[in-house]
């Protein structure tokens, strides 16, 4: 990466086209080439020295051997798609951005309630995974008085932990793990049919961490044969190209986006671009204005749970995600497209601190419960 003294590097930065605010963060920096993060490929790198990706995209040996490339950053939380052994035998700095999104998943499982039309309150969660999107999950619960069980093999210090099959055995269970495929903790199908079989009737299961935690066929054999629990799967095994038939029996589907809330993709941006100027050994940049948080009214005239669920639904409604989804699987083009495509063209969505409660109707618990969830 060239530099002069104090002044800026002019870098040669590819990245997914997916991710948003890169004029803002990096256009001073450099040249910006956006590239399709499914398909990136090691000849679009040829020039690069800054790679910035998303999810999609595998980056090892195959990808980066021969290129410039000595900055890798991923604009999301997790790092299974990253070598990163591989990226600091080379000497290339790297970066995810742990806790971007983890407020948008949370906003998402409490929607998916809202939206299946199940009242959490006097309910029982299970959380399995408690990192940032996990561990900001239980913090709310906790604020609402909402009991919750915690699962996580590398953090046995917290208060909430308990042993998976009790966790599997509360009302609303939430996956949140990352993908782990080895080690003592390997994560991968952790959800098997011997797992599936300890959740009880009427559990509401939602998947919001890694597809792959789920052994999808198992999950589909479950509910096939007993589909006695509501099931809601944000992520699959094997996308893009996820099973449709799966897709037919779950109660609501979406093509990854839990985490695809506009807040928490800039946030993304931002942290990737913190950490490159740490590498460059510059101090953090300064939040631009455009991240100032707006307040737009969202109305109900009903009361108790019935008005939280509609001021939710009208702020972000995962029935019409369940909805492209469908169309798409009953569409002409194969998922394995249609499925990116959702997610390139995913309509912008805002967090509900940026909406404004109006909804007389409303008693002072019901009022505290949703300043917890973020709404004012």
């Amino acid at each position: 990466m060239k530099s002069n003294g104090n002044a800026n590097p002019q870098l040669n930065i590819v990245a997914d086209e997916n991710i948003p605010g890169l004029e803002t963060w990096f256009g001073n920096l450099g040249a910006i080439t956006r590239i399709p993060g499914r398909t990136m490929s090691q000849t679009q790198l040829k020039d690069a020295d800054v790679l910035l990706v998303r999810s999609v995209t595998e980056v090892n040996q195959s990808l980066l051997e021969g290129t410039p490339v000595r900055f890798v950053g991923s604009c999301t939380i997790g790092t299974d798609h990253l070598d990163t052994a591989w990226l600091e035998a080379q000497g290339i700095a790297w970066s995810a951005a742990p806790g971007c999104n983890a407020n948008s998943v949370v906003e998402y499982v409490f929607c998916a309630l809202a939206a299946l039309n199940v009242d959490w309150r006097g309910r029982s969660f299970g959380i399995v995974g408690c990192g940032n999107v996990g561990g900001l999950l239980q913090k709310k619960l906790h604020a609402l008085q909402v009991p919750c069980k915690v699962y996580d093999p590398w953090l046995t210090e917290n208060p909430d932990s308990s042993d998976l099959k009790s966790v599997l055995q509360q009302d609303i269970v939430c996956l949140h793990a990352p993908l782990v495929k080895d080690g003592p903790h390997p994560s991968l199908h952790m959800i098997d049919t011997a797992a599936l079989a300890a959740i009880r009737p009427g559990t509401v299961l939602i998947s919001a961490g890694r597809g792959a935690v789920i052994d999808n066929a198992a999950l589909l054999e479950r509910l096939r044969g007993k589909p006695d629990i509501t099931t809601v799967l944000d992520v699959w095994e094997n996308e893009p190209d996820i099973r449709t038939d799966l897709l037919a029996k779950v109660d609501l589907g979406s093509p990854h986006i839990a985490g695809y809330s506009h807040d928490g993709k800039l946030a993304g941006t931002r942290m990737i671009r913190d950490a490159l100027n740490r590498v460059l050994g510059w101090p953090e940049v300064a939040q631009p204005g455009t991240d100032a948080k707006t307040k737009l009214p969202v109305v109900s005239e009903q009361s108790g749970f019935a008005a939280i669920r509609e001021l939710l639904l009208n702020i972000y409604d995962p029935r019409e995600d369940d909805r492209r989804l469908r169309d798409a699987a009953a569409g002409e083009q194969p998922m394995v497209r249609s499925f990116d495509l959702l997610r390139k063209h995913y309509p912008q969505r805002l967090e509900l601190s940026h909406f404004k409660v109006q909804a007389p109707g409303l008693d002072d618990a019901a009022r505290k419960q949703l300043a917890i969830l973020g709404l004012n």
